[in-house]
C-alpha cells in the first residue's frame, strides 16, 4: 500500500511537467529521476523531493528487514543451541540477497548525479544477478551439489595445470 501511494504521488508531480526536448532515455529503467531530467523547466526541487522520498523508503525498508533478521537470529539463539547454526546459515543467505537487492537500489536513488554506464550496470546487476543468486545460494546448501562442485573445481584446476 505504501508503494502504491508513493508511486501515485510522484507520478502526479511528473505528469504536469512540460517536456519539450529529447524523449529518449539512455537507461534500462524508465524511472522518475531520468524522466524528470528530460523536462524543460527547473526541476531541482522536484528532483530533491523524489530522491529524498525514494531514498527514505528504500533505506527505511532495508533497515526494517535487517532489524527483523537480527531479531530472528537473537530469538533463535536464545531458544535453541542446536538449530541456531542452521538458522544463522539460512538467514545469512537471506541477508546476502537483501543486501545485493537493496544496495544498487539505494545507490541509484541516493547518488546525486546519474552516470549512464553505472546506471546500466546496476540495472543488470539488480535485474539479472540478484534473482540468479537465490537459487545458487540454496543449491550450495545441498550436500550432493557441494561434492559435485568440488569435483568440477578439481578438474578445472587439473586442466589449468596441463594447459
Amino acid at each position: 500500500m505504501i508503494g502504491l501511494i508513493h508511486s501515485v504521488i510522484q507520478l502526479a508531480f511528473v505528469v504536469k511537467l512540460p517536456f519539450c526536448g529529447p524523449n529518449v532515455l539512455d537507461s534500462f529503467y524508465c524511472d522518475l529521476p531520468q524522466l524528470i531530467e528530460l523536462a524543460c523547466t527547473d526541476t531541482y526541487r522536484l528532483e530533491f523531493m523524489v530522491t529524498a522520498n525514494s531514498g527514505f523508503i528504500s533505506v527505511g525498508s532495508f533497515f526494517i528487514l535487517i532489524i527483523s533478521y537480527i531479531v530472528i537470529i537473537v530469538t533463535v539463539q536464545k531458544h535453541s543451541s542446536a538449530g541456531s547454526s542452521k538458522a544463522v546459515y539460512t538467514l545469512s543467505a537471506h541477508i546476502t540477497v537483501v543486501v545485493l537487492f537493496f544496495g544498487p537500489l539505494i545507490f541509484f536513488y541516493m547518488w546525486p548525479s546519474s552516470s549512464t554506464h553505472l546506471d546500466k550496470f546496476l540495472a543488470i546487476f539488480d535485474g539479472v544477478l540478484t534473482p540468479f543468486l537465490n537459487p545458487v545460494i540454496y543449491t550450495f546448501r545441498n550436500q550432493d551439489m557441494k561434492v559435485a562442485m568440488w569435483r568440477v573445481c578439481r578438474q578445472l584446476v587439473r586442466y589449468m595445470k596441463i594447459s
